[in-house]
């Protein structure tokens, strides 16, 4: 079997069994097309429930014959989707629409609801200025990344929806607050790369993943992650926290592995849990080092799992650093310093 094939059946076998592999480029197709295809599109007969209209120049949403139950058309002209467009394929598994010229005026009505087998759905890199919706019950994966999207429609009822990208868009934190309320299976919300000068509010506690770099965002409320039952990845920097919008707790949450504070203005390190193993700092106003940041107390069975601590880019430097920081941090693997 040759790789390219190979790679495909990876990716049918994960969409089955709830695991997802994604790719941003177009699978290089090998051996004959299907019969059961569109004749501009490429249907391989190893694997004929996928149809490949990729790069063809297409301006609207060929004929989908039924059958196929993963649909790619990334990087044509489509600019409209009409209500018909999938009437033949209601037990559609995977819809990937990236890079084209989509509006929401120009998709009509309820055409994504009306997929009850959708998994996974990405429009990102298109002309959204909002979510697209009604969506249906099945949905696990929404990427609508790299649009230009400034209001959320309702999420409310997508009860196995896991996956959330909505990073280069321009949301603000009104429009974020309350859309994921009640989503008890979302666990990856990328939100970075918006317009948030707060945090939103409402997000489920189920969240495991949580990434808002990259707007700007200066006030952390008083313990607003200790809601989240099990969040273990944080990423925050590129905004505008300092010292004075940190409560002293904001970050001391046991189920927290790794969180990304750099690029900030904080002169301070803020507190973490001895669970936390990875912590980037970088390139903010520090001027010293306190160990009780890491540690509350030194033992033999008290310590701090940091594995990797980036400082550099800091007031910091080696001469600084106190001798029991080595200690608290017995289990580091490397620590960046100016």
């Amino acid at each position: 079997m040759n790789l390219g094939v190979f790679t495909l059946l990876l990716a049918i076998i994960g969409g089955a069994s709830g695991q997802y592999y994604d790719y941003d480029f177009a699978l290089p197709i090998y051996g004959l097309s299907s019969p059961n295809c569109a004749p501009e599109c490429n249907c391989p007969e190893s694997y004929p429930s996928a149809m490949y209209c990729d790069e063809l120049k297409l301006k609207s949403v060929p004929m989908v014959p039924p059958g196929i139950k993963y649909l790619y058309l990334r990087n044509n002209q489509i600019d409209h989707i009409d209500e018909k467009a999938f009437e033949n394929v209601t037990d559609l598994q995977w819809l990937i629409l990236d890079h084209n010229l989509l509006e929401n005026s120009k998709i009509k009505g309820r055409i994504f609801s009306k997929l009850k087998q959708l998994k996974k759905l990405h429009i990102n890199h298109n002309n959204l200025t909002e979510s697209v919706g009604p969506l249906p019950k099945s949905l696990v994966d929404l990427q609508l990344t790299h649009n230009k999207i400034q209001k959320l429609g309702s999420f409310d009822g997508l009860v196995n929806l896991t996956f959330v990208h909505l990073q280069h868009n321009q949301l603000k934190e009104d429009a974020v607050s309350a859309a994921f309320k009640g989503l008890k299976s979302l666990e990856y919300l990328d939100l970075s790369y918006n317009q948030m000068a707060k945090l939103p509010s409402g997000l489920p506690a189920s969240l495991l993943t949580l990434y808002l770099d990259n707007n700007k965002i200066s006030n952390i409320p008083d313990e607003y992650f200790k809601r989240f039952n099990g969040l273990q990845y944080l990423r925050l920097s590129h905004n505008e926290l300092a010292d004075s919008g940190v409560p002293g707790n904001s970050f001391n949450v046991s189920s927290l592995l790794e969180l990304d504070l750099s690029y900030n203005k904080l002169k301070n390190i803020p507190t973490v849990n001895e669970n936390l193993e990875n912590y980037y700092l970088e390139v903010n106003e520090l001027e010293k080092f306190e160990v009780k940041s890491f540690c509350k107390i030194l033992g033999p069975l008290s310590y701090s799992k940091i594995k990797h601590l980036r400082l550099d880019g800091n007031r910091l430097t080696h001469t600084s650093l106190p001798p029991e920081m080595y200690e608290c941090l017995r289990v580091a693997n490397e620590i960046t310093v100016n």
